[in-house]
């Protein structure tokens, strides 16, 4: 049974650094936003994939992490109380006969809005399993896709799998927490930077970690709990190595999923837009940042904030064709100011 719908000026699918701040642009122009994420808390890649890692390329910004990033513009939108709906997919999307459009979650909430905007980055991630029989028994309790609480693998006799990024950001960060921290990979070749390589490596040295070249085959298992891996090289040579966690950074598979059913164009699992609105081929549906596609683009945290301000401007117009949109600066606008809840700065 379909309860009845909230009804929304707009839904933004999506809570990463774009998705918010998209928030704040259409907040500046009155529009009020809902805003759903299939992450458990707002933030995206930034919080899902590198919460704690320096992010240099933020204007006026010369570094911050992920989380601090995400922090910043959760306090930045305050003033406009978004309603979050996260942990939740988007299951459903139809254009309807007044060319509202219907919303339905993963969790059978439902929406009827105005206007959308798709700000998904590359889709909703999936970690790329370890691919072993029935290893699924440990995962959250012993083989981790994801890191949560760092600390609870402190002392610990820790496996990192991978050869990214984040697989030696987490075996940098570990190297003097934990008892032990062995990193495996299938080949001595890392697509990491360059300078975590060189650390690495000058870990591996001076005997503070273990690398191992190989591949997981197999596991021990004993009272339930994972004991042992079983590690087989290059060569078909296999062995044993007893562990405590095992920490799997495969890197992620963005898939677009039900985005696909919605009668969008869609170029190379893109979504086109246009560059004066951001608009998609459907009237009143807009993609911001890394989910979209159009000439020149480029996959930055700062051109989805440009394609942002743009949108929401495109919105207000198709919201209220009979009006015109005044661009009004946060520095000098009465309006803004009380929207944002602040007072304006006195004259010299």
């Amino acid at each position: 049974m379909l309860h009845s719908p909230t009804l929304a000026d707009a839904v933004i699918i999506g809570a990463g650094p774009v998705g918010l701040f998209q928030v704040f642009e259409l907040g500046l122009l009155d529009i009020k936003a809902h805003v759903i994420d299939s992450l458990p808390e707002a933030g995206g890649q930034c919080i899902e994939l590198y919460p704690d890692k320096p992010i240099y390329d933020i204007p006026a910004i010369p570094v911050c992490t992920g989380r601090e990033l995400t922090n910043n513009l959760l306090k930045q939108i305050a003033p406009f109380s978004p309603q979050f709906h996260l942990g939740q997919e988007v299951t459903g999307l139809e254009q309807q006969a007044d060319g509202r459009f219907l919303i339905s979650t993963s969790q059978d909430l439902h929406f009827l809005a105005q206007t959308v905007f798709i700000a998904a980055g590359v889709g909703a991630f999936q970690p790329r399993l370890l691919n072993l029989e029935s290893i699924e028994a440990f995962v959250d309790k012993q083989v981790f896709y994801h890191i949560k609480h760092p600390e609870q693998f402190s002392g610990k006799r820790i496996v990192i799998c991978g050869g990214g990024d984040s697989a030696l950001d987490w075996t940098l960060y570990f190297a003097d927490k934990a008892a032990s921290v062995t990193l495996i990979h299938r080949r001595d070749d890392f697509k990491a930077a360059p300078q975590s390589i060189t650390k690495m490596r000058e870990l591996c040295a001076a005997g503070k970690i273990q690398l191992v070249i190989g591949q997981i085959t197999g596991y021990e298992s004993k009272d339930d709990r994972l004991s042992e891996i079983l590690i087989s090289d290059i060569d078909g040579n296999t062995n044993l190595l007893p562990l405590d966690d095992l920490l799997i950074f495969f890197g992620l598979s963005p898939k677009l999923g039900p985005i696909t059913n919605w009668g969008l164009d869609i170029d190379r699992k893109q979504i086109v837009v246009d560059t004066e609105k951001f608009q998609t081929s459907i009237p009143g549906i807009y993609a911001v940042g890394d989910i979209n596609a159009y000439p020149g683009k480029k996959k930055l945290i700062l051109s989805g904030f440009h394609e942002a301000a743009l949108a929401a401007f495109a919105a207000a117009a198709y919201l209220n064709p009979e009006k015109q949109i005044q661009l009004q600066y946060t520095t000098t606008s009465p309006k803004l100011h009380q929207a944002l809840g602040v007072k304006p700065a006195s004259p010299e």
